[in-house]
């Protein structure tokens, strides 16, 4: 290696320093993350970017998924290496190479369950309303249940969201912020019970900017960063300390609000293009992996409804059908599923209710 010659720890070391200087805390704590991992894999000698190649990769890929890393991690730090790559191959410090990544796994994978139940988010919901006209001070456990149906309430706000959240969001019942994540703008309008909510468990220090006695330490300074790190994880830990003394059978965490609340409105029938900007998505690709596995039972719910329905309908038993455009439908449905079965008997049946029908349906054709 020569003496110019960059690695990659070195490029994620610049990278991670810029990132820290513009506030970007999280995103440099994946890339410290990612970069600690590949240290691991090459027994922490440099290795120059040169001789990144799809087998190292691919070897990367391995090593994480033999420390039993989740597929979305195995995703996320080959991203952030991508993203290191590209940033190095832009200041032409190494050479560029086609499809360098295109053999490790890049996606997102909706693998573990991490929405709740109907049952037990309403329950949830029902719970936590009754109890707000006898608590008006609420202790920690009845704290965390309220902040985590607020965070369902509010279509799924994200925890980070809900910690950054200033006093000045909230005009009224209208509630307007910015997702830290994608930066999308959006307004969410507060039910009368979110309201009394918010109020049960606001900040109550005047000097304080926040909504939520989450945060103290100013806005985008590494000492908030690290006390929201701190917030989320005591928060996962109370929400666990929480299911067990109600006896839910769905894992609660911070995130299995924002599920929910998808899985609910898909199970609503609404659009995935309005769950995607109701949540604030980058696109819809997102918002149709949390959905991916809803979708395929709804899928398999549909064909059972078809071969039931296919089963019940007797062919001899059409008496109401009184035009040829109703007779051609009902044909175009029967032909698909059951085609020789459907031949044998089409020409007994509706030739007998309408005349010269058997000629006309010859003329036609069914792809």
């Amino acid at each position: 290696m020569s003496r110019n010659e960059i690695t990659l720890q070195e490029m994620f070391s610049s990278v991670i320093g810029e990132l820290r200087e513009s506030g970007r805390w999280g995103t440099a704590h994946i890339y410290q993350s990612t970069v600690n991992a590949f240290s691991v894999f090459a027994k922490w000698q440099p290795v120059p970017m040169r001789k990144l190649s799809p087998t190292v990769l691919k070897r990367f890929e391995n090593f994480l998924r033999q420390r039993n890393c989740s597929w979305n991690t195995v995703s996320t730090y080959i991203k952030a290496i991508r993203s290191v790559y590209n940033q190095a191959v832009d200041r032409k410090l190494v050479r560029y190479v086609p499809r360098l990544f295109e053999h490790v796994y890049t996606g997102t994978r909706a693998d573990r369950k991490k929405a709740l139940e109907a049952f037990d988010i309403g329950s949830l919901v029902r719970e936590t309303e009754m109890s707000l006209q006898t608590d008006n001070s609420p202790n920690t456990r009845q704290k965390t249940k309220i902040f985590f149906v607020l965070m369902f309430m509010l279509r799924g706000i994200p925890f980070v969201d809900l910690a950054y959240l200033h006093k000045r969001d909230l005009q009224g019942n209208t509630l307007s912020y910015r997702r830290r994540k994608t930066g999308r703008a959006l307004t969410v309008s507060l039910t009368p019970e979110a309201m009394q909510m918010v109020r049960m468990v606001a900040d109550r220090n005047p000097d304080s900017p926040y909504l939520f006695p989450i945060l103290q330490s100013e806005e985008g300074t590494e000492a908030a960063y690290r006390e929201y790190q701190s917030a989320l994880r005591a928060f996962n830990q109370r929400l666990a300390v929480l299911r067990q003394c109600l006896g839910m059978q769905s894992a609660l965490s911070s995130y299995a609000a924002r599920h929910t609340w998808a899985t609910m409105a898909y199970h609503c029938e609404i659009h995935p293009g309005i769950i995607s900007e109701a949540m604030g998505h980058s696109s819809i690709t997102v918002t149709e992996t949390y959905l991916k596995p809803f979708s395929n039972r709804k899928i398999d719910e549909a064909n059972q409804k078809v071969i039931s329905f296919v089963k019940k309908r007797r062919i001899s038993s059409i008496k109401e059908i009184t035009s040829f455009e109703e007779v051609e439908q009902t044909c175009c449905f029967f032909f698909i599923i059951f085609k020789q079965s459907f031949e044998e008997r089409i020409d007994i049946d509706f030739t007998k209710k309408i005349p010269n029908v058997s000629n006309k349906l010859k003329d036609r054709s069914f792809d």
